[in-house]
């Protein structure tokens, strides 16, 4: 590791960002070091030009991919470097507006109902039912699950807050009929290989890749036509909810969103609520015209 690399992971650790964050900004720096095969503090204000226009116009990155380059980039210069680079207030991602991917209550039954091996059952069932993101589920520990509360506490999540999950008592079961199977004292889904191949001896949480196969071998295996990933059973989970009647201030302190306009997505979401909002307008419609 280059001193220039540590020092700068060391500076994003000081900024509280999360390891996944600090991963990927690295990754940005890295990456235009091997563009121009020279050390990023040697690259100058033109080639940082030149190069974010090489991502938007001939990669065509997406917009997520150029704001963590940016993002990834600026804080070297003006925070590792302490030289700031007046081309990079000039670069702006599009902003996109796309709507997730949700699936109905029958998919994700069908999905899971696909799911082979009972630890990434247990894991995709409880990232569904408690609306975690996938890092969340991957990483629980026993002691985060609160039987008697009956509620799950996550810890440091996105933004480094902590919250409280209800946790349904189906899933308490499916958790404590997988825990059996390898009694782990600290992980709820440990690595499948362990020091000798056993779950119970393992040293860390299996993966975030395993699950995502598990889930894509499922989905394709249920016949489901949809571009789902794992995070579409958090965003299925939230519109579920909003279809039940649960308050959005509710469903925005569950998925631990800051902001409630990030919630507020979910009311595009659902045919149920759009489907009521129809009936309400044809109501006053009709006492207008009626």
């Amino acid at each position: 590791m280059t001193a220039l690399r540590e020092r700068m992971i060391e500076d994003l650790g000081l900024h509280g960002l999360s390891n996944q964050t600090q991963k990927l900004y690295v990754a940005a720096v890295q990456r235009l070091a091997a563009y121009y095969h020279k050390s990023p503090d040697q690259i100058t204000e033109e080639e940082l030009r030149e190069y974010f226009l090489h991502l938007s116009n001939v990669q065509q990155v997406s917009a997520s991919t150029l704001t963590v380059a940016l993002c990834g980039i600026r804080f070297f210069y003006e925070q590792t470097l302490q030289q700031p680079r007046k081309v990079l207030e000039l670069v702006h991602a599009p902003r996109e507006q796309k709507l997730p991917v949700v699936l109905t209550v029958e998919e994700v039954r069908r999905i899971l109902s696909c799911v082979n091996f009972l630890r990434y059952r247990a894991c995709l069932g409880t990232i569904y039912a408690c609306g975690l993101r996938i890092q969340e589920g991957v990483h629980l520990q026993v002691k985060d699950i609160d039987a008697e509360r009956g509620v799950i506490h996550i810890h440091n999540g996105k933004g480094n807050k902590d919250r409280y999950v209800p946790l349904p008592s189906p899933i308490l079961k499916l958790l404590r009929r997988y825990w059996v199977t390898h009694r782990h004292p600290v992980w709820i889904f440990p690595s499948h290989w362990g020091t000798q191949g056993e779950a119970g001896q393992a040293t860390k949480s299996m993966t975030v890749r395993g699950v995502q196969r598990a889930f894509q071998s499922a989905l394709q295996e249920s016949g489901v036509q949809k571009e789902a990933t794992v995070h579409s059973l958090r965003h299925s989970y939230a519109t579920h909810l909003l279809e039940a009647g649960v308050n959005l201030r509710v469903i925005q302190a569950y998925l631990g969103h800051a902001s409630p306009n990030s919630t507020a997505i979910y009311t595009h979401l659902t045919p149920t609520i759009l489907g009521q909002a129809a009936q309400a307008i044809d109501q006053v419609l009709e006492n207008i015209w009626g």
